[in-house]
């Protein structure tokens, strides 16, 4: 991934808004220590709190280990499966020294062929998690650029709101479809995220590969953590 990669389209997500001093010192912070802490199949597992955590949340297969790979610029960091749900837990990630803050790998959802017992585990904990992590500052949720916001999104997005969780909307795969398609589903994300309390009014348009919108996420990422 190019260190220098940009949006890509300016016009279609306004460059996320982000100035370009906390965009740099978010690529240095990205550039630094980023390493997997532990992963934690029940709240009594969960990591002391001591530092800020944003959290990722997505649909199965929406990207979310490629983007977190390319977020970080580490290739093996977070885990890639061809097996929707099979990943059930809360993978931590410290990013700088003691640490800056923790990014949070959140389970997958929307998996059709997954037993109910796995998900209702995933839901408890799920909203455990949402509703008693006090250091928690932002979940970021991913949404597919060729699909727009789904159902089985609506149901999470639904979730954050009751537990008065802060959220903003990513897209990713952005570079999967036409620029006159994505800016489209961009603005019909943006009209559902104004609906939403809890919701960041701005959408990020991504692609893990060739680095679009890379940038901008990092700096939301910091953004979030204040």
């Amino acid at each position: 991934m190019s260190e220098d990669a940009t949006t890509g389209a300016e016009g279609e997500q306004d460059a996320g808004g982000f100035a370009p001093e906390l965009v740099e010192v978010a690529r240095k912070t990205f550039a630094g220590p980023v390493t997997f802490l532990k992963s934690a199949p029940g709240l009594r597992f969960l990591p002391d709190p001591v530092a800020p955590e944003v959290a990722f949340a997505g649909r199965s297969n929406v990207g979310k280990s490629s983007l977190l790979n390319a977020l970080t610029g580490r290739n093996g960091l977070a885990r890639t499966s061809n097996t929707p749900g099979r990943t059930q837990e809360l993978n931590f990630f410290d990013v700088g020294d003691a640490p800056l803050f923790r990014l949070v790998d959140m389970p997958g959802y929307g998996f059709a062929k997954a037993p109910k017992d796995v998900v209702r585990t995933w839901r408890f904990l799920v909203n455990d998690y949402l509703r008693g992590r006090d250091v928690l500052k932002r979940v970021l949720v991913l949404i597919d650029s060729r699909h727009g916001i789904k159902d089985v999104d609506r149901e999470i997005l639904d979730m954050l709101d009751k537990a008065a969780v802060s959220y903003r909307l990513v897209l990713t795969k952005a570079d999967k479809v036409k620029a006159t398609d994505l800016a489209e589903v961009v603005a019909r994300t943006a009209a559902d995220a104004r609906k939403r309390p809890a919701a960041h009014p701005d959408i990020l348009a991504t692609a893990s590969e060739g680095g679009m919108g890379i940038p901008e996420l990092r700096a939301a990422v910091l953004e979030a953590i204040g």
